[in-house]
């Protein structure tokens, strides 16, 4: 169908104001905030596959009967919330329609009985968070975007967040789900504490990134706000001691709420007039009920000081609590300096990921020019293993070709050595565009399935078509 009659038909249906066609608005939408893009409009990038028009959906009916058109005349669709995304995943194919779901942003239900949240797509998580607090609540749920995110992408994501260790990721949070299926069907899947009546329908739509439908409604737990506080941070000599450090903790049974490993650049960086040359910090929050936050915040320092770490006291942590989300106000600080910077998380067995950030960090320093820095911590740690947030930072020449090559080459070493030692290529970022291309190495003989879930839900392709599975 041309572009002129779709415009026409969602202005009849959704009315002028809610059809937004103007160039600057499509350039907006175009893309998400992958650092890759952000150094790129500094050198003048603008995208050549614009939508065809962003479409402001304000109910499941509408998303259903858009979805229903969209899938008929065979029209790729790219859902949106907060555009927080980082790896690619919103951008847009030409001649496809964006739909933007943030205005359906209202807290359906807070049911205190039962200790859960039922909110639209579009409801910001900081909205979400600061409305709990006033009853005394709170979702658990702190990712660094979260003054961006919106509840449906924080799904279609599969987001985490800086309290995991103890609240858990999203997947762990959801506890009922609606959304739009590609043919236009309505689903719910109801809420429940757990059952066994097959596969558990939710998982479809945890990390979906749009690929098998739309997410419109999210029903997930929430928490009361916890008495009693302990925070406290060490320094320590060397990074793989604080893994192991870490990793005896989580072993043991101990969920502090914060655990965070930075390395001596970041320890550095951040927390200087803390910490000796060549020194990592480790900073630790525990809470919960009176009495549990002490006992553990005693064990945690048993282990630390067992390995050698030294205590710094509460300051460095009330330090990172204040500034953990600063980031959301300076997007594009390092690219109006014409750097190529980005992060790349990823996660490992124990036996397997102080090797990983070794040689990551060791390939980074031999094999890119104009290196500016490279980093690495852990913050989200289970009984099996942990991740590494990397950070990197490049110089290049003033062109969004040169960029493209610096980023990949950032990029590539990370995936290729996490890869190498069976890691997982993304922790919880998603996977977007940009990683989809090692979608094949991560998942092995596993990849079928997603492919055959793919065509079993869209079999035309219309939904976010690139992300997930790359595009041959």
């Amino acid at each position: 169908m041309e572009q002129s009659r779709v415009v026409e038909y969602f202005e009849g249906k959704l009315g002028k104001e809610r059809v937004l066609t103007e160039n600057s608005v499509l350039q907006e939408f175009a893309t998400d905030i992958t650092g890759l893009r952000m150094v790129q409009k500094h050198f003048g990038w603008s995208s050549d596959q614009l939508a065809t028009c962003v479409l402001k959906i304000q109910t499941k009916e509408e998303a259903s009967e858009v979805i229903t058109f969209l899938n008929a005349e065979k029209i790729v669709n790219v859902p949106r919330t907060g555009g927080s995304g980082v790896c690619l995943g919103l951008e847009t194919p030409a001649q496809s329609v964006v739909l933007d779901l943030s205005d359906m942003n209202k807290i359906l239900e807070i049911n205190e009985e039962n200790l859960t949240v039922t909110a639209q797509a579009g409801v910001p998580l900081q909205v979400l968070e600061e409305t709990l607090n006033k009853k005394g609540y709170t979702s658990g749920h702190f990712p660094q975007s979260l003054p961006l995110a919106q509840m449906g992408g924080l799904v279609a994501t599969r987001s985490i967040g800086q309290f995991s260790t103890l609240y858990g990721g999203i997947e762990d949070m959801l506890v009922g789900i609606e959304g739009v299926l590609p043919d236009g069907t309505l689903t719910r899947i109801k809420n429940n504490p757990r059952k066994s009546t097959g596969p558990d329908l939710r998982h479809i739509w945890l990390g979906s990134e749009g690929a098998f439908g739309v997410i419109t409604e999210v029903t997930v737990k929430i928490f009361k706000q916890a008495p009693e506080r302990v925070m406290q941070a060490f320094a320590i000599k060397d990074f793989k001691d604080g893994l192991s450090v870490i990793k005896e903790i989580v072993q043991a049974g101990w969920k502090p709420a914060v655990t965070r490993l930075h390395d001596r650049t970041e320890a550095a960086e951040s927390y200087g007039p803390f910490v000796e040359e060549g020194e990592s910090i480790m900073l630790f929050l525990s809470e919960g009920p009176e009495g549990f936050a002490s006992l553990e915040g005693k064990e945690v320092a048993r282990v630390a000081l067992k390995y050698g770490a030294r205590p710094l006291g509460s300051k460095p942590l009330e330090i990172w609590l204040v500034h953990r989300n600063d980031i959301c106000d300076h997007l594009d600080m390092y690219a109006v300096q014409g750097a190529v910077a980005d992060t790349c998380e990823i996660s490992a067995m124990w036996s397997d990921i102080g090797t990983i950030y070794d040689e990551v960090i060791e390939r980074v320093k031999n094999e890119v020019p104009h290196l500016v820095a490279v980093t690495g911590h852990s913050s989200h740690s289970y009984e099996q293993g942990t991740n590494i947030y990397f950070m990197f930072g490049a110089m290049c020449a003033p062109s969004t070709e040169a960029a493209q090559k610096t980023y990949d080459q950032l990029f590539g070493i990370i995936m290729e050595t996490t890869l190498k030692y069976n890691g997982s290529i993304c922790h919880h970022h998603g996977v977007g565009r940009y990683r989809a291309k090692w979608m094949k190495q991560e998942l092995g003989t596993a990849y079928t399935m997603l492919e055959r879930i793919k065509n079993a839900f869209d079999p035309n392709g219309i939904m976010n078509r690139g992300v997930l599975l790359p595009q041959e």
